[in-house]
C-alpha cells in the first residue's frame, strides 16, 4: 500500500478529481495549503503599493492506494494537473505500513 501526496494548482482540482474517479479511486483527502518552490512567489500591486507574495495558494491531495494502482494514480494526477508552466506541482509516494477502517475494523487494502 502506498500514500500518494500531490501538490497542485487550485484550479486543477476538479480535473484531477475527475481523472482519479475515472480510474476507480473512491476517496481522496484535500487540504488548502500555501507554499512555493522554484517560482519563489511573485510581486503584486495593491492600492499603489507593490508587495511580494512569498507563499502561493496550492492544493494538497492525499490518496491511499494499493501498490498495483500507484502508477495509474500518479499518471492520472500528472496528466490532469499539468499546465506546462512553472508551479504545476509535485507528487510524492510513500509506503503505508498499515491502514485501519475505524467503523468496521478492517485492515490493510480492505480498509482503503
Amino acid at each position: 500500500m502506498k500514500l500518494i501526496t500531490a501538490i497542485i494548482k487550485p484550479f486543477k482540482l476538479d480535473d484531477v478529481r475527475e481523472a482519479l474517479s475515472d480510474i476507480g479511486i473512491q476517496g481522496i483527502t484535500v487540504t488548502e495549503v500555501k507554499g512555493f518552490g522554484r517560482q519563489k512567489g511573485h510581486t503584486e500591486l495593491y492600492r499603489g503599493a507593490e508587495y511580494v507574495v512569498d507563499f502561493l495558494p496550492k492544493i494538497k491531495l492525499e490518496v491511499a492506494a494499493g501498490s498495483d494502482m500507484v502508477d495509474s494514480v500518479v499518471e492520472a494526477i500528472a496528466k490532469s494537473a499539468a499546465t506546462g508552466k512553472i508551479g504545476d506541482g509535485k507528487v510524492f509516494i510513500s509506503s503505508l505500513e498499515e491502514v485501519i477502517r475505524i467503523r468496521t475494523g478492517e485492515t490493510g487494502s480492505d480498509a482503503i
